[in-house]
C-alpha cells in the first residue's frame, strides 16, 4: 500500500482532519495537502511518518 493510501485509511479510522496529522507525525500541516498534490517526502520524513503511524496503531 503506498504511503498516501496508508494515511488516507489513518484519517479515515481516526477521525482526525490532514492538517491535525501532518502537524503531529512531521511539524508540518501541509504535509498531506502537498503529498495529494505530487510532493515526494525525504527520506527522513517518510520515517518519521512510519513512526508515528506504527506507534498510533500498536496503541489501537
Amino acid at each position: 500500500m503506498k504511503l498516501l493510501d496508508r494515511i488516507e485509511l489513518h484519517l479515515r479510522e481516526t477521525h482526525i482532519s490532514a492538517t491535525r496529522f501532518g502537524r503531529r507525525a512531521v511539524g508540518d500541516p501541509r504535509f498531506v495537502l502537498d503529498l495529494r498534490m505530487g510532493r515526494r517526502p525525504r527520506r527522513r520524513t517518510l520515517e518519521r511518518v512510519e513512526t508515528y503511524l506504527n506507534s498510533h496503531h500498536q496503541s489501537n
